[in-house]
C-alpha cells in the first residue's frame, strides 16, 4: 500500500508539464465553429461545435499541416501518421493512422456538436513546427476502406498550431 502514493506522486509529476500547455482552439473555415483540444495525461479530448454542415455523418480526421488555405482544404496534407506505413481505419485490424477519429453527425439543421476522447496521440504532436489540421469530410468514414474510408471531399478545415 504505501507503493500507491509514490506512484500518483509520479504521475502527476509527468503529467503537469503536459496539461500546463492548456487547451488549443481551431477556428473552422468551411463551416463555422470550433474545435477545442485539451491535453490529458493519455491523449487529447476533442470538443467540437460547428455549424453549416450538410445534415448527416462526416468523416473527422487530423490532417499533417496547419494549413487551409486553399479552398479544398488540400494545404492540410494527408492524415496524421503513427507509423511509417499508413493504414487508415478505426475498424481495421492492420491501422495505425494517428489522425483516424469518429465520424460527426450534423443534424437536420446543419450543427453538429461532439466531445470525444482519443489515445491515438498527445497535444504536442499536432503542434509540431508546421502545426496540424482538424479536418471535416463530406461524407461518412466506413473505418476501413483505403486511403480515406470514402469521406470524401474536405468541406471544412481548422488550424491548430
Amino acid at each position: 500500500m504505501k507503493r500507491l502514493p509514490l506512484v500518483l506522486a509520479a504521475a502527476g509529476l509527468l503529467a503537469g508539464p503536459l496539461l500546463a500547455q492548456g487547451a488549443v482552439t481551431g477556428t473552422f473555415k468551411g463551416a463555422n465553429g470550433t474545435v477545442k483540444l485539451t491535453p490529458a495525461p493519455r491523449g487529447v479530448l476533442v470538443r467540437i461545435e460547428a455549424s453549416g454542415l450538410k445534415p448527416g455523418w462526416h468523416g473527422l480526421h487530423f490532417h499533417a499541416k496547419g494549413d487551409c488555405s486553399d479552398a479544398a482544404f488540400k494545404s492540410a496534407g494527408a492524415h496524421v501518421h503513427g507509423a511509417a506505413k499508413a493504414v487508415h481505419g478505426l475498424l481495421n485490424p492492420a491501422a495505425n493512422e494517428s489522425g483516424d477519429l469518429p465520424n460527426l453527425y450534423a443534424a437536420a439543421d446543419g450543427t453538429a456538436k461532439a466531445e470525444f476522447f482519443t489515445t491515438s496521440l498527445m497535444l504536442p504532436a499536432l503542434r509540431d513546427a508546421d502545426g496540424s489540421a482538424v479536418v471535416i469530410h463530406a461524407n461518412a468514414d466506413d473505418h476501413m476502406t483505403q486511403p480515406i474510408g470514402g469521406a470524401g471531399d474536405r468541406v471544412a478545415c481548422a488550424v491548430i498550431r
